[in-house]
């Protein structure tokens, strides 16, 4: 046996059923011979991009991994990886190298140095004895604390090399480890949120990855208190319940806007409190709670009045218990009451911007596109996510999850065409939902080509393009000499053509009124296991709600 195959036959064993390849890395053929079903991609970032939808749709449950060829693979991958390691999504990287005898010798490109800045953990196997040892750790970072990108690079010579039998030693897979919050930080929390006047809570994806969604739930539900996702944890309150406020992003909700500003404190649950360009940074004059697993979060852009360390669900669970023990001895609190002010102000906001949802203007308006997508489609048995840019800023105020993983939305960085492997992930997770990615013209001519992959590896998933020909998140004010001399702006393309040259089922919408059956017709098709693209011809849209750049 050799290398590769060991360490195969480790993958095998942690429940791994397929990994991202772009030939050549030894463990593709490696793999196939452990049943582990290789997924080629026409670019790296793609294949890392649907390892990273498969990991967050399964809540690191299940691994997603990909593996690199030695130098222009390891190269190419890179703004996948640095994009997960944002959103700390928690996929394994395998690339190869050359052989540890080229090491040191200028230009052999090393992965694991690379890559040290945009990974969790990130080593390399030095001797083949090491093996099992170095894939323990790394399935033990992928599994613990701050979920992230786990990279370990592997010399080609180790992977072709003979192993003798003696060298063999028994596989340990690393245990679950997780901590509940002190005691005494929980008392304090609950004592401090129910002193409190006008509290939020704040949903980040640690709730997600914790699956801690009915907790959180049933605290809100306890004590009254407005619920609001970060990016990364929309979908972690259903967004059609009374209590929800919708997400704090780039664009956002009046109900956000507005209780956040009367807000006097913030409890945040599974969230960084990152101060991002994109994150409604509203946070400075409010008390915080931070919730988190990670210690490197505290202090970070905000200090917190209080914080707790521990997982989302097992701190959820004491708290509640705590609150509870609170309420019974303090007969004088008041469940919050803000249910009636949410529905006023949701209630006006929507009134404002509902003749954009359903507006007959042509070119199409991109908000039309949202609308129909959620008129003709179960939010319970489908999985969105947007990509870089105007669609983000468009769809992530509008579209209403009502479960858990039902989104994927992101935004720490903001790589363009992300989407489109995040959904093709998303399907391999949950066959039996309708994976949809929004995506922009200039997203889909960076990675369309992959719509191939779709279709030869049948991966059903619903591609919808907002073709406006423009980069239109710029603004003419962004480069107004560029564009006026050279149209810096200004793109073009006809993309269901392009689909259709690929195999995949396409249509093509310019008039409002086609535009609900088309979208039927996609769903039917993804439903039948088949991948399908809809281009929709759409204006430029300048107006988003509270958008803050």
């Amino acid at each position: 046996m050799i290398g590769a195959d060991w360490i195969a036959q480790i993958l095998k064993s942690e429940g791994v059923d397929f990994m991202g390849v772009i030939p050549f890395n030894r463990l593709e053929e490696a793999g196939a011979k452990a049943g582990i079903r290789p997924l080629i991609f026409r670019q790296e970032r793609v294949g890392v991009n649907l390892a990273d939808g498969y990991s967050r749709i399964t809540n690191g449950k299940k691994t997603g991994v990909f593996a690199m060829q030695a130098g222009p693979g390891a190269e190419n991958a890179f703004a996948g990886v640095a994009t997960a390691y944002a959103d700390s999504v928690p996929i394994l990287l395998l690339p190869a190298s050359n052989p540890r005898n080229r090491h040191g010798v200028h230009p052999t490109f090393i992965p694991s140095n690379t890559y040290s800045g945009v990974t969790k953990w990130s080593s390399q196997v030095l001797v083949p004895e090491s093996i099992p040892d170095m894939m323990r750790r790394a399935f033990g970072q992928l599994r613990n604390g701050k979920q992230g990108p786990v990279l370990l690079e592997l010399p080609s010579d180790i992977l072709m090399q003979e192993i003798p039998d003696q060298m063999f030693t028994e596989y340990k897979s690393p245990l679950v480890h997780k901590s509940a919050g002190d005691p005494q930080d929980i008392k304090e929390a609950a004592k401090l949120l129910l002193s409190s006047k006008r509290p939020v809570i704040q949903s980040g994806q640690g709730v997600l990855y914790a699956e801690a969604a009915n907790e959180l739930q049933e605290l809100a539900e306890l004590t009254g208190i407005p619920v609001m996702t970060t990016m990364a944890g929309k979908s972690s309150f259903n967004e059609t319940h009374p209590l929800s406020l919708g997400t704090r992003s780039s664009t956002t909700t009046d109900m956000v806007v507005h209780f956040l500003k009367e807000s006097d404190l913030v409890l945040g649950i599974g969230c960084s409190f990152t101060r991002i360009h994109y994150g409604m940074n509203l946070l400075n004059s409010k008390a915080i709670i931070h919730i988190t697993n990670s210690s490197d979060d505290l202090n970070k852009d905000y200090s917190p009045d209080h914080a707790v360390i521990g997982d989302a669900k097992l701190v959820l669970k004491e708290l509640i218990t705590e609150v509870k023990s609170q309420i019974k001895d303090n007969t004088s609190f008041g469940k919050f009451d803000f249910s009636n002010e949410i529905s006023s102000v949701r209630d006006q906001w929507f009134k404002q911007w509902n003749p954009k949802l359903t507006s007959n203007e042509t070119p199409i308006s991109p908000y039309r596109v949202i609308h129909e997508l959620m008129q003709n489609t179960d939010p319970s048995k489908t999985i969105v996510t947007h990509d870089s840019g105007s669609p983000r800023d468009q769809v992530m105020p509008f579209y209403n999850t009502v479960n858990p993983n039902g989104f994927i939305a992101w935004g720490k960085s903001t790589q363009l065409g992300y989407s489109l492997g995040l959904a093709m992930g998303a399907a391999m997770a949950e066959p039996n939902k309708v994976a949809v990615n929004i995506i922009g013209d200039y997203g889909f001519g960076m990675v369309g080509l992959d719509i191939e992959t779709a279709v030869r590896e049948q991966i059903p998933v619903f591609t919808i393009i907002l073709n406006n020909s423009a980069m239109g998140i710029y603004r003419p004010e962004n480069f107004p000499t560029a564009n006026d001399l050279y149209s810096t702006k200004y793109t073009g393309g006809n993309f269901s053509m392009m689909a259709e040259s690929m195999g995949s089922y396409n249509e093509r919408v310019d008039n409002p009124d086609l535009l609900s059956d088309a979208v039927k017709r996609c769903v039917s098709v993804v439903k039948s296991g088949k991948p399908a693209v809809l281009e929709v011809i759409t204006k430029e849209e300048p107006d988003m709600p509270h958008r803050i750049f």
